[in-house]
């Protein structure tokens, strides 16, 4: 008997986040959207959903509820709008994958703590700059002690939508959580720049840690075996630069969205919605797992 199975999900929110995950969850083996909701229907999201075959509502997350039930559902709307959602669907048995920067459940980042989400029902994905650098981060602090970090993210204007607008205040404060947690460091800094500039930049971020000693060679290896976990799932991940200068390290990175539908500067939604989906497998296969056992 196969050890995978097809989770019915559903997407919450139809604007440029929602429509590449419809579009990676689309080329999944073992999702299946059931679903995409908004409140608009004459958005184009939702028009682009309908056109690919998959049902719709404009009634958003109370629609949602009543059309379940749903093994994972994905919240792709603002940080804001999360708080009403979640508790509408605190009673619901599915996952709950936040791609909002609220701050409401399991921070994780797949190649960091991404086992333990199997156990959560309500998972976070702080933001696309959190995803595109905690991996980083993460590895960097296991051979140096962290006492201050900086992240600055650049990304396309044309990819940042109207939510991720309303986010920018949450996705500073959720990201500086995030790197003090997975860390340790006590003071973290998060820039966020939207870039205007034509032709589109890629989405990039500058990392800059502070510790009192560093190892120079390992912190490299350390970044670049980072680096390969995330372009397993998020291929267009890449480090463009890494210097250690005393008791600084900096690394520069970034992620260019793999085509179809989104234009290769797009790389913030890509390793967002990546992140996403790759939970969301992992919890069907656990699941199929565990009803084969």
């Amino acid at each position: 008997m196969s050890d995978t199975r097809t989770s019915n999900v559903a997407v919450l929110g139809a604007g440029l986040i929602g429509i590449d995950l419809l579009d990676k969850i689309h080329l999944s083996t073992s999702l299946h959207c059931g679903l995409v909701a908004g409140r608009d229907a004459r958005s184009v999201g939702l028009r682009r959903a309908a056109a690919m075959g998959v049902a719709t509502t404009a009634g958003g997350v109370a629609a949602l509820v009543e059309a379940g039930p749903f093994d994972v559902v994905f919240d792709a709307s603002s940080a804001a709008a999360h708080t009403e959602h979640a508790q509408l669907l605190a009673s619901c048995a599915a996952l709950l994958v936040d791609l909002t920067p609220s701050s409401l459940g399991q921070q994780v980042v797949p190649t960091v703590n991404g086992a333990d989400a199997l156990a959560c029902r309500h998972i976070n994905l702080i933001s696309c700059g959190g995803q595109a650098s905690l991996p980083l981060l993460h590895a960097i602090a296991q051979h140096c002690d962290p006492q201050y970090v900086e992240v600055v993210t650049t990304a396309a204007s044309a990819t940042a939508g109207h939510a991720s607008r309303l986010n920018l205040d949450e996705y500073i404060e959720t990201t500086q959580q995030a790197i003090r947690a997975f860390t340790g460091a006590p003071a973290a800094k998060v820039m966020v720049n939207i870039s205007p500039a034509d032709p589109p930049p890629p989405f990039r971020v500058a990392i800059t840690v502070c510790a009192p000693r560093v190892d120079e060679g390992r912190v490299r290896a350390a970044a670049e075996s980072a680096a390969r976990e995330v372009r397993a799932f998020a291929p267009g991940f890449a480090i463009t630069s890494c210097a250690v200068t005393g008791g600084k390290v900096t690394v520069a990175a970034e992620v260019t969205a793999p085509g179809g539908r989104l234009p290769g500067h797009a790389g913030n939604l890509h390793i967002i919605n990546a992140a996403a989906v790759l939970l969301a497998e992992q919890h069907a296969a656990a699941t199929a797992q565990s009803g084969t056992s």
